[in-house]
């Protein structure tokens, strides 16, 4: 779903001694980006098959790159479209999130987003007169669920859950493996992750976050390293997905009140919580707002934890982090 996504946490397996008894890898693609998956198993179980399905079935509810999705069949106004628990999940933890932001995270978005490049559809000529009529049906206000029904104030509205939508798949994979007993495991989709329990050596899990470089093509070096316990985390960055036109360089983050692509020194925010999906969508509300309204809105919401990296005055990388990740988190040296 977040094509042409690359990993802005990466799973660094060197760094455990994993016995040989009981580990089961499981790598693949899905949601136009890849997934890695570690856990423990006594019964030595191999869980791909059920995984694979249930990220088939993911897709089939929230892609916006299937046509026959049921938020793509939503965004067309077909008739009688029933939505399913993860729709449903999703649409309330959207609301949730926009409501808290402010308006600074906001899925109906999507029809700015394709027009600026950043959807399935091709980019268009991007003219204020444009930007304006778009903004007329921006706003997560004109859309309400209504049991299991969505109905619009206006049908040119449409949503795009693209945002945190991988986090919320992790989430559905972890509470998988939950069901099948397993007590230890990191689950990776697209760069964000959740960790349960601690590894066999008795050590917690342990990512990699990136330098915010801006690179489409490959790994960065690592900025810092993180240890994970029955906590989820999720990377927003503009170094990965972006267009320079004329000299000046256009994020794929879209700000729902101005209806363009943000513009602030805040490079990359990583937002811990206890669930991936809020995780993931809070770190890319926090992108929106920017640093100084980002540390406001973090003070009021003790539930987030955060690693932002932003730019100063000289360019040089910051790091602004709330206290709750001071003793996870360590920096690597340079």
């Amino acid at each position: 779903m977040k094509r042409g996504a690359y990993l802005a946490c990466c799973i660094l397996f060197p760094l455990f001694n994993f016995p040989q008894q009981n580990q089961i890898i499981i790598n693949g693609e899905a949601q136009g980006s890849t997934y890695h998956i570690v856990y423990f198993d006594e019964h030595d179980r191999n869980f791909k098959p059920e995984i694979e399905q249930i990220l088939k079935d993911f897709d089939l509810s929230l892609s916006t790159y299937i046509p026959n999705s049921i938020i793509s069949r939503i965004n067309s106004n077909q008739e009688d479209v029933i939505v399913d628990k993860y729709f449903i999940a999703c649409f309330n933890k959207a609301k949730e999130v926009w409501k808290n932001t402010n308006g600074a995270f906001d899925p109906t978005v999507y029809p700015l987003s394709n027009a600026w490049g950043f959807g399935p559809e091709k980019k268009q000529k991007i003219e204020k007169a444009k930007i304006d009529s778009i903004l007329q049906f921006v706003g997560f206000q004109l859309i309400k669920l209504k049991g299991n029904k969505v109905i619009k104030k206006d049908p040119r509205v449409a949503l795009d859950f693209n945002a945190f939508a991988q986090g919320y798949s992790v989430d559905v994979v972890s509470e998988f493996l939950n069901s099948k007993g397993i007590k230890g495991f990191i689950v990776e989709i697209g760069g964000e992750v959740y960790a349960k329990g601690i590894n066999l050596n008795g050590e917690h899990w342990k990512i990699g976050i990136e330098k915010p470089i801006d690179n489409k093509e490959s790994e960065n070096p690592l900025k810092a390293i993180v240890k994970l316990e029955n906590l989820a985390v999720a990377t927003s960055g503009n170094n990965r997905r972006y267009f320079i036109e004329d000299g000046i360089k256009y994020v794929h983050h879209i700000d729902p009140k101005s209806g363009y692509p943000t513009k602030n020194n805040l490079l990359s925010a990583s937002l811990f919580a206890k669930e991936c999906i809020s995780a993931d969508a809070n770190a890319t509300g926090v992108l929106v707002l920017g640093l100084e309204k980002a540390k406001v809105y973090l003070k009021k919401h003790p539930e987030l934890q955060a690693y932002l990296i932003y730019s100063n005055e000289k360019g040089n990388y910051q790091v602004y982090e709330t206290p709750g990740i001071k003793d996870i988190v360590s920096e690597v040296e340079e």
